[in-house]
């Protein structure tokens, strides 16, 4: 079945994208999990739609070729700090942030698709996904955008955990929460841009966290839940895409749905383990 990918150019950009996503997305999605912030994913995937659909917008009607990867990306990155800015004016009540600035990019959305004349093939690819939307130059900004953020995460891997698990002892020792959470954000933002090629944007917060609910099941530590929500994020995108490019349907619906039979598979194991037990 690979055969087919590793023939065409367009299948191998697909092919290797995805196995780059597969890594980044379930990798960061294991701090969304375990900080209950997986609706920001949801939030920053709608503002990225508006992004994509402001790019179509320009190019419809002002002739402006500019890739919606990188407009969806550019609105993506200022949605999350805008989260961030509004999670300090209401420090009470900061996960307002979240549905305020995911409400705002629904309207967005919508106004540049209506003003753009509605739906078409490029947004559909969009939303959910193509195994034929990823050119060369796509996979070059995605990979080297995937190992800034690779790197960022190793780098900052102890203050990420450290604020994920205790906030507010991290605040206290010393730990710059302010710039460690902004950053966090800025990668989520980024994660889900590049991600939107591959599993679509309306679906790749699903990526993110169903990957990582099944690694919740069996591993015992942090780290051990890191790689197996990594495992199972990379099956679900090798069996999606392939899936996908068979049946001809968009690949974002078979790596979801991939993704939450993995899940349902690791709650029966688990469950069976511990009566065997």
């Amino acid at each position: 079945m690979l055969v087919d990918f590793m023939e065409y150019d367009f299948l191998r950009n697909t092919l290797f994208t995805g196995i780059i996503i597969g890594l980044i997305a379930p990798l960061l999605g294991s701090f969304i999990v375990v900080r209950r912030l997986s609706l920001l994913a949801d939030a920053l995937s709608h503002v990225t739609l508006a992004g994509i659909a402001f790019g179509l917008l320009l190019e419809k009607k002002f002739a402006l070729m500019i890739s919606p990867l990188y407009s969806g990306m550019v609105f993506s990155v200022v949605g999350s700090i805008l989260i961030e800015k509004l999670r300090g004016v209401y420090k009470a009540y900061q996960e307002l942030a979240i549905p305020i600035i995911l409400s705002g990019g629904v309207g967005l959305s919508v106004i540049f698709i209506s003003v753009a004349d509605g739906f078409n093939t490029d947004l559909f690819n969009y939303l959910f996904g193509s195994v034929s939307a990823v050119s060369k130059s796509d996979f070059y900004a995605i990979a080297g955008i995937a190992i800034f953020i690779i790197i960022m995460i190793v780098l900052f891997f102890k203050e990420l955990f450290n604020l994920s698990f205790d906030e507010e002892h991290a605040t206290i020792s010393g730990l710059h929460a302010k710039a460690i959470h902004l950053l966090f954000i800025v990668l989520t933002a980024l994660v889900i841009a590049v991600s939107m090629r591959i599993v679509g944007v309306l679906l790749v917060s699903a990526l993110m966290t169903l990957p990582v609910a099944a690694s919740m099941r069996f591993a015992k530590g942090f780290k051990q839940m890191v790689f197996l929500s990594v495992v199972f994020g990379e099956i679900a995108v090798m069996i999606g895409l392939i899936t996908g490019y068979y049946l001809s349907i968009p690949p974002g619906g078979t790596i979801v749905m991939v993704a939450i039979a993995l899940l349902l598979i690791s709650i029966v194991a688990k469950r069976y383990r511990s009566k065997a037990v």
